[in-house]
């Protein structure tokens, strides 16, 4: 089969599930890169439709798209409002404290 007629992987379409697009978001949140963050919130409101989550995000579509695009840098109040309307909630959790360099050579 030649590469050309290979069907191009989108990894939206498996982000089937509630839990699914909860545990990505959560993997891509741990390493705290911003732009990762953007580009999987735009991961799972394609997964779950970009209208559907801009409606209930109180955004249009296309505003939606430029937010969460290569060049977007949403507001954390727009940022909270998508999570939201992705039926997730954000949480927060104690980081894992890395150890001092003191406390590494007492061991």
């Amino acid at each position: 089969m030649k590469v050309s007629k290979l069907k191009k992987f989108d990894a939206a379409e498996h982000l089937r599930t509630p839990a699914a697009r909860a545990e990505y978001l959560n993997i891509v949140l741990a390493d705290g890169d911003p732009a990762e963050v953007r580009d999987a919130l735009n991961l799972v409101a394609r997964a779950q439709g970009m209208s559907k989550i801009a409606k209930a995000a109180g955004v249009t579509r296309e505003g939606l798209y430029k937010t969460l695009g290569e060049n977007g840098n949403p507001e954390f109040a727009t940022v909270l409002r998508i999570i939201a309307a992705m039926g997730i909630r954000l949480t927060a959790a104690p980081a894992r404290a890395k150890p001092s360099p003191k406390a590494a050579a007492l061991r």
